[in-house]
């Protein structure tokens, strides 16, 4: 286990904790599911850190033969992560709300930049930082963080996505649905 890998991935947990600070809007208090959906953005670096000391065993029978795709996986991950969310920052030219605010009404429909590609660009960033959290420390710790993370911003896209399909831009939030992916471009998804 590499030190710098380490610090990159915990450094892109730290990048997306701070955008509750750097660039939600602050005019709603976190609530109970904003908290359930982020702790595993506190766990799984922690988790990282503990693996690394070795006070955390990793998964046995998951070692690889070609020993630094544990450390060259994740930095792609994790750089693939930190550019994805830089992109989508650049994409708004407004604060949005945190997550799961139920009084955030849409102003209008983001389907440029990041959003061209996905409809959740941010979440996508967030899963790719826990696969990578999982293939540099494979354990317990990290595959429930990246488990979690999977249904928890699942769950919350497609409750975003309820609300904005039953808002005024209900018809053209369905047309953007139909021609881009949640997490993954619909070319990536009609591949699979």
């Amino acid at each position: 286990m590499d030190r710098g890998v380490l610090i990159l991935i915990c450094l892109n947990f730290v990048y997306t904790a701070l955008l509750p600070v750097i660039f939600f809007k602050k005019d709603v208090g976190i609530n109970w599911k904003w908290f359930l959906t982020a702790l595993p953005f506190g766990v799984c670096p922690l988790s990282l850190i503990a693996s690394y000391y070795g006070f955390l065993p990793r998964l046995t029978g998951l070692d690889t033969p070609w020993g630094s795709v544990s450390d060259i996986v994740p930095v792609l991950l994790s750089a693939a992560s930190i550019s994805l969310i830089s992109y989508t920052l650049g994409t708004h030219k407004i604060p949005i709300a945190l997550w799961h605010q139920e009084n955030d009404a849409p102003q209008s429909i983001v389907t440029y930049g990041a959003y061209k590609w996905v409809r959740h660009p941010f979440y996508a960033s967030f899963i790719l930082c826990f696969v990578s959290a999982f293939i540099y420390a494979p354990q317990l710790v990290t595959i429930a963080c990246l488990i979690y993370g999977l249904i928890s911003l699942n769950l919350t896209a497609d409750r975003e996505e309820k609300r904005l399909c039953k808002s005024d831009f209900g018809k053209e939030y369905e047309d953007y649905m139909a021609r881009t992916g949640r997490f993954l471009t619909k070319f990536v998804e009609n591949a699979g």
